[in-house]
């Protein structure tokens, strides 16, 4: 069964009002389909593995590119799809705008915009930060289905771990119109639970190794994302099996 762009956006917008979950990260059509097939109920981009799959590093892919890879991922499975959308391809409220329309075109029915500038490296100030996520919510709300909109604090992923000043930014994104709230980087349970406790949208929450879902989901997210993590394991393995038919022609790795 095909589901509409509308259903895609209904089931996804009701996952964040039920049971906490987690939303993995494909990189291709190829893990989009891996990902639905162990049963997860929607999927999330990552900049950083899309970029890797280019050759490129994260931030060096341009708007029409992630708009095709929006097709690749919605075309691939029957989920839901939410785009990892950078800054929005450029410093300026109407660039973030642009950028929800723009996927939500090419079927997707979430997004995500950060407030790090990716081409100067900085983040930006919080008023300008907020009018960018209260543009991108306004391109959003203008669409004919649910697009579910993801507002992202990149201090503590930018070397900035003030946490003071990452939910003062949460929460005027809140108020700006976000649906779901992001501070990717936050290491403890205690950072979550205070991030939560500070607004009523539902955080997303990015996990890390020394975490757990039942940790996590304790301290009060309602989404968890895999980053990059997924596809930086999967060229890993690769790396790891190619080095050893290099050093010692054993094909053993290929037997999984």
């Amino acid at each position: 069964m095909t589901l509409s762009q509308l259903e895609k956006g209904e089931a996804f917008r009701a996952l964040h009002e039920s049971e906490p979950f987690v939303i993995p990260n494909p990189w291709d059509a190829g893990s989009a389909k891996a990902l639905a097939k162990l049963g997860f109920q929607a999927l999330a981009s990552t900049s950083g593995g899309f970029a890797q799959t280019l050759g490129r590093s994260d931030g060096e892919v341009s708007l029409d590119e992630a708009v095709d890879h929006t097709r690749v991922l919605d075309r691939a499975t029957d989920l839901p799809v939410s785009m990892d959308l950078e800054n929005g391809y450029g410093p300026e409220p109407a660039d973030a705008a642009l950028a929800i329309t723009s996927v939500a075109a090419a079927g997707a029915v979430g997004g995500s915009i950060e407030d790090w500038d990716r081409d100067g490296s900085f983040i930006y100030d919080l008023d300008h930060s907020a009018a960018r996520v209260a543009a991108a919510a306004d391109a959003a709300r203008a669409l004919d289905f649910p697009f579910t909109l993801t507002a992202r604090s990149e201090n503590h992923f930018r070397g900035n771990p003030d946490l003071e000043d990452t939910i003062r930014r949460l929460q005027a994104y809140e108020a700006a119109g976000a649906d779901v709230l992001y501070a990717p980087g936050l290491r403890t349970e205690e950072e979550i639970r205070s991030v939560c406790a500070a607004v009523s949208k539902p955080v997303n929450a990015l996990a890390f190794p020394d975490m757990s879902m039942n940790r996590i989901h304790a301290a009060g997210a309602q989404r968890i994302s895999l980053g990059s993590w997924l596809a930086q394991i999967a060229l890993g393995a690769m790396v790891t099996a190619a080095s050893a038919i290099r050093d010692s022609g054993d094909f053993s790795a290929l037997s999984a």
